[in-house]
């Protein structure tokens, strides 16, 4: 985690010290802000932001960053955050032992007691697994066809056979269950498959039924799942809110938290991805579709209308795909569904 939380900051303090797309006397602070603020263990970046500002993910626009500080990026539990104005612009700056800071400072105690950008344990499950699927990939991935010792389904320590791994070079995989496909909100096309974690598997015999043993289950297997390389390299990704670098115009397709009605910290997938322009920290609105109706006026009856979208809340993209992309629903006006929009904020 020590390792993580210096690549989120430093990739956050790269956006700091880089160019900002709006300017501070542009920034909208919350009519509710407080003058000053005390970090307490819990909070996140985002959490600090929305004191103070009406757009949290404008932070970077508005903190106040000396460049000659090594690594100044870490906020820590006590720290306090003051808003000042330089220049007639409004200004973050932090206090940290009585001292006002042009930005936070490097100390001695552990970087994973820094605040985090988000809540972590809101998606961690969601950053180091498969989850999404092309159909080639799905087509051609090794699958469970029996298991040891009679089993009906496989569990912990249950020898599983797999159709078909002929070499050793990869000897751990990820076994997922095939879900259905993620579909694009407005036109139907299919943008990938669902992949359930069911556990993971060591492989210890090459052939055609090649053997694993299963390992870590999260649920039982079945006959048919199938066997995805673990990722090595796969971890917790480092990000930093901001407004998308292009026009994004798209729909919540599905939630992954096993929910009926959408709120903040559920996460949702969106059919748009990395081939889209999004990329991990992206800040998008969500517009609640506005229902279709039927006019019931004798004039014109019998027409149906589209009612407008209205604001709903907002989310910010961790993890893209080619084609879809997991989000965090940050902030929520009301309940949100899916096949609610996702624009630029």
């Amino acid at each position: 985690m020590r390792k993580f939380s210096h690549r989120l900051f430093g990739l956050f303090v790269g956006l700091l010290l880089s160019c900002s797309i709006v300017a501070a006397e542009d920034v909208v602070l919350n009519p509710a802000h407080p003058d000053r603020y005390v970090v307490v263990k819990g909070d996140t970046l985002w959490d600090i932001s929305a004191r103070f500002l009406r757009d949290p993910w404008l932070w970077p626009d508005v903190w106040y960053v000396n460049p000659q500080i090594e690594n100044p990026h870490l906020i820590y539990p006590g720290d306090v955050i003051s808003l000042t104005y330089v220049d007639g612009k409004p200004r973050l700056m932090l206090e940290r032992g009585g001292v006002v800071k042009l930005s936070p400072e490097m100390r001695s105690s552990p970087a994973d007691s820094a605040i985090p950008t988000i809540p972590i344990d809101a998606i961690r499950p969601f950053l180091t697994r498969s989850y999404v699927l092309d159909k080639e990939t799905l087509d051609n991935a090794p699958y469970v066809v029996s298991f040891g010792n009679e089993h009906m389904l496989g569990s912990t320590n249950v020898k599983a056979y797999v159709r078909s791994i002929e070499d050793d070079q990869q000897t751990r995989f990820e076994v997922v269950h095939p879900g259905g496909a993620y579909k694009d909100g407005d036109t139907g096309e299919i943008l990938g498959y669902q992949a359930q974690y069911v556990g993971e598997g060591t492989l210890q015999r090459t052939g055609d039924p090649a053997t694993v043993l299963l390992t870590r289950m999260a649920l039982e297997t079945v006959i048919g799942d199938r066997l995805i390389p673990i990722n090595e390299e796969l971890a917790l990704n480092a990000f930093y809110p901001k407004a998308p670098d292009g026009p994004v115009n798209g729909s919540i397709i599905a939630v992954l938290n096993g929910v009926d009605q959408i709120g903040q910290y559920n996460v949702v997938v969106l059919d748009r991805g990395a081939n889209d322009g999004l990329t991990p920290g992206d800040v998008l609105t969500i517009n609640h579709r506005g229902r279709l109706i039927r006019d019931t006026v004798v004039e014109r009856g019998g027409e149906t209308v589209r009612l407008p979208d209205e604001p709903a809340g907002n989310l910010m993209v961790f993890r893209t795909f080619e084609r879809v992309s997991f989000a965090l629903v940050m902030h929520a006006t009301r309940s949100i569904h899916v096949l609610d929009r996702v624009l630029n904020p």
